[in-house]
């Protein structure tokens, strides 16, 4: 199967959740396609794949900058809701059981709980402060600058470390 890199002069159009269609320049239309980056971490605006209801690869966009302005809104807002990473204000409680820390934590989008199963794996702290944490159920959540923290929130983080 031939790969297709969309451009600008292709165009993408929200479809249903986070699913969107491909106008494809040929006048092919490729739908319900799920925007997949293939690179989330540190090309987040380059090399995003739209997928198939099967995991199929249908077709790639290089980068986001290349699309057209309406087709590059569409993309940008189902990635947005599919890559959805709350950003912890407070960690209110921190308990270990058999290895396993439950935190209950307090983000922009309410109050979470969720497990860690490894806190030498699934909690990063990067040189600039920030912490990126992975519960149990691969969910992502971010502190931005862990030195923010109010006091009772650092000694909780600082014990788990």
């Amino acid at each position: 199967m031939e790969r297709i890199y969309l451009t600008g002069n292709d165009r993408v159009e929200r479809f249903e959740n986070n699913l969107v269609n491909v106008h494809l320049a040929d006048g092919r239309v490729l739908e319900a396609l799920e925007p997949r980056r293939l690179f989330p971490v540190n090309m987040i605006d380059k090399y995003i794949t739209l997928l198939d209801s099967e995991g199929v690869e249908q077709c790639v966009i290089r980068s986001l900058a290349e699309m057209g302005e309406e087709s590059r809104a569409v993309l940008q807002a189902s990635l947005d809701d599919y890559y959805l990473v709350p950003h912890i204000t407070r960690i209110l409680s921190s308990n270990e059981k058999y290895g396993t820390l439950r935190w209950t934590v307090e983000t922009e989008r309410g109050i979470k709980s969720f497990d860690i199963r490894n806190r030498n794996h699934d909690i990063r702290v990067n040189r600039d402060g920030s912490i990126r944490v992975r519960d149990a159920d691969d969910n992502r959540y971010i502190i931005e600058d862990y030195h923010t923290l109010d006091k009772q929130s650092r000694k909780a983080l600082l014990a788990d470390l």
